[in-house]
């Protein structure tokens, strides 16, 4: 609950919606709940619902959680929901009549979501010693954890060890987190035969599942003020949570006579071995919320094994080309994967790009069951623009494909001629701007256009990281491809504003941080050209714990000197940001600018124009002058006009002159440094 108040804090909205949804939740349940067709009440004699499970063990040493270990605790997780544990001889007579079972069940997934045999744990091998209940890094392969398995079709548990004393954490039906997030998080050390005393009985888990069927803890979390509930009726009142483990009756402020209060509850925080019923109101409300909100689970097949057809070839995945192409013309590379019975000795791939022609390719080799193979197809051409590259397998050894879900893989490409200068300030209303392309490797939050903030015009772009709860995950803005050949500098510069949620003298905090990023090979590597976070990156000083957003005065233009990658063909500069779920930051502005200097000026290293004049006259140096003292403009009979001194170590690139109130002819224009006078004939008409 502490984790989910988190989000509250930091977003009210989000809180109000759950709290309407917890709301018409009980009313509904009150009202005599949610139940299959057919069956009448939650207390006759109804079939199971079975949940498939998948253990991801995300640890640095992943075999330390073994799969007797895993048996251990999915055998106490049943025996908690149907009531059949041993202990349950602990429950006192008093509360006895209370005691709920519920038809609930989980069984280890059989099979992966692509229909691959498992035996429905997953071992991950990590270099983070620990993960914090403050963000869900664990639940993402980006991150050093874990990526789910369709939450829809299995009930995801994490493994891993986890920091701040915390024993797990849960996802709630309605709060709103994000789909691929669902699920809950257990420190390993609490399975049955850990490590962590008084808690390593395997408990942990069917409290957190608990909450994961929308119970909320005995005790109501209201601080002590016994105003709190659990939304449900069967279970006593309660001050706090109950630490330790105890016999017999125990009363507290909220319940000071009677039989006292229910430590003996999974939904309380008593030592395991105190924890031994859910109540029948429990059992009610999480069968309820299994058919409300998480009904596709027990229609899920994922506790079957799968059927082995005979002719199923997959395509895995499109290797080649990522989504920005620098060239019009690419030649795309696909993994494919038997997953039939019979060695699969030839198949047929085909491409297209949007609706135009098919390019087939026929793949000719032998694979045995669950084999695979990476197949580099012809080239093909395409135009500018954003496009859909759709490729396909068909005829696997001449025979009609047995599973056609697994045979067509579509993915966004996008190709534009690189460009020399970039001046964008977001206003147009496509976004991202042609050219440009974002990459979210999470599907979550990410880079977009608001209106309404900006540093100039209507618009700008930004990144909600005061929402983005996926610490660690990285989304990048990239700009068109840039030419920088044949150009003597180059600069990007950009308006920026950002804010921390926290103090921003904190140490050890993990901060948003907002990178540059250059790459000569079209994406597939970067070098780094700036990053900033937390002191050096925010335009509000202060700690804003609401939803950042900049007025006029608080933006900042940083800019970057592209001198490195003079030359070297095209540049994708990409602006990266990490989220240290801290505030927002903003970007508007954005403009690489490239500049062509005069032949004859880099020939020379001085030059004055236009010649003639007609009184201004532009004086340039090139390179920076070192040792200039001033600027000298004398007629032709030695006099001198008019001087511009040059304070020392203060020289510019550039200077005028104004000879506009003397008569037509001959000027003399010297540039007086401290060890020689370089001079130019300039005429006047």
């Amino acid at each position: 609950m502490d984790r989910l108040q988190l989000k509250f804090n930091r977003n009210p909205q989000l809180k109000a919606k759950f709290e309407q949804e917890r709301t018409a939740f009980t009313r509904a349940i009150k009202a005599g709940g949610y139940r299959r067709s057919g069956e009448p009440d939650h207390s006759n004699s109804r079939t199971a619902y079975i949940i498939p499970v998948v253990f991801h063990i995300v640890l640095t040493n992943p075999a330390a959680v073994t799969d007797s270990s895993i048996m251990a605790q999915l055998d106490v997780l049943n025996k908690s929901f149907s009531g059949t544990n041993a202990d349950t001889a602990r429950i006192p007579s008093y509360f006895k009549p209370l005691f709920g079972k519920t038809e609930i069940q989980f069984c280890l997934a059989q099979q992966t979501p692509d229909g691959e045999g498992t035996s429905g744990i997953e071992r991950i091998k990590t270099t983070q010693n620990t993960f914090s209940p403050d963000n869900d890094a664990v639940k993402h392969a980006a991150n050093g954890g874990a990526n789910s398995w369709s939450p829809k079709r299995y009930y995801n548990v994490w493994l891993c060890s986890l920091s701040s004393g915390i024993l797990g954490y849960a996802t709630f039906p309605s709060d709103s987190g994000t789909p691929d997030e669902q699920g809950v998080v257990v420190d390993y050390r609490s399975l049955p035969g850990g490590s962590l005393t008084n808690y390593n009985t395997g408990k942990t888990l069917p409290h957190e599942t608990g909450h994961y069927l929308n119970l909320f803890h005995i005790w109501g979390d209201d601080k002590g003020e016994c105003t709190g509930s659990d939304e449900v009726g069967d279970t006593p009142n309660q001050t706090d949570a109950t630490r330790g483990c105890t016999n017999g009756i125990k009363t507290d402020a909220c319940t000071p006579g009677g039989n006292g209060i229910m430590y003996q509850n999974y939904m309380d925080y008593s030592f395991d071995s105190c924890l031994v019923m859910f109540t029948k109101e429990q059992v009610a409300r999480m069968e309820s919320a299994l058919l409300a909100y998480r009904s596709s689970l027990i229609s899920s097949n994922a506790c079957t094994q799968p059927v082995l057809k005979n002719y199923d070839a997959r395509l895995s995945s499109i290797d080649q080309p990522a989504q920005r192409l620098c060239t019009s013309l690419f030649t795309p590379v696909v993994s494919i994967q038997n997953k039939g019975s019979q060695i699969l000795t030839s198949l047929d791939i085909s491409t297209q790009i949007d609706n135009g022609p098919i390019t087939s390719y026929t793949w000719k080799g032998s694979l045995a069951y669950l084999a695979s193979s990476v197949v580099t197809l012809n080239s093909i051409n395409t135009i500018v623009g954003i496009h859909t590259l759709t490729i396909y397998v068909s005829n696997p050894d001449n025979n009609t494909d047995e599973n056609l879900a697994n045979d067509t893989i579509s993915s966004t490409i996008q190709f534009y001629n690189p460009v020399k200068n970039v001046s964008e300030s977001f206003e147009g209303s496509v976004f991202p701007p042609p050219g440009w392309d974002i990459q979210n490797p999470d599907n979550f939050i990410t880079w977009k256009r608001v209106t309404g903030v900006s540093k100039t015009g209507t618009a700008s772009v930004m990144i909600e990281n005061f929402s983005y709860t996926s610490v660690g995950s990285k989304d990048d803005l990239r700009l068109p491809n840039v030419t920088l050949q044949n150009v003597d500098s180059a600069f990007l510069s950009f308006q920026v504003a950002a804010a921390a949620y926290s103090d921003v003298n904190a140490a050890n905090n993990i901060w948003d941080t907002l990178e540059v990023l250059a790459s000569t090979d079209c994406g597939q590597t970067y070098t780094g050209l700036y990053k900033k976070y937390g002191r050096e990156l925010v335009t509000r000083t202060a700690a804003t714990t609401t939803f950042f957003t900049p007025n006029a005065s608080e933006w900042r233009k940083d800019s970057i000197n592209l001198a490195p990658y003079l030359g070297q063909g095209n540049v994708l500069l990409t602006f990266r940001n990490t989220a240290g779920y801290e505030n927002n930051i903003y970007l508007d502005d954005v403009n690489v600018r490239t500049v062509v200097i005069n032949p004859n000026l880099k020939r020379l290293g001085f030059l004055a124009t236009p010649n003639p004049t007609s009184g201004i006259i532009a004086v340039q140096f090139y390179p920076l002058p070192t040792n200039l003292r001033a600027l000298q403009v004398y007629n032709i009979a030695g006099q001198k006009l008019t001087e511009v001194n040059v304070a020392s170590g203060q020289a510019g690139n550039y200077y005028q002159l104004d000879i506009t109130r003397y008569s037509a002819g001959t000027y003399i224009v010297r540039a007086v440094f401290t060890d020689r006078v370089i001079t130019s004939k300039i005429l006047k008409f």
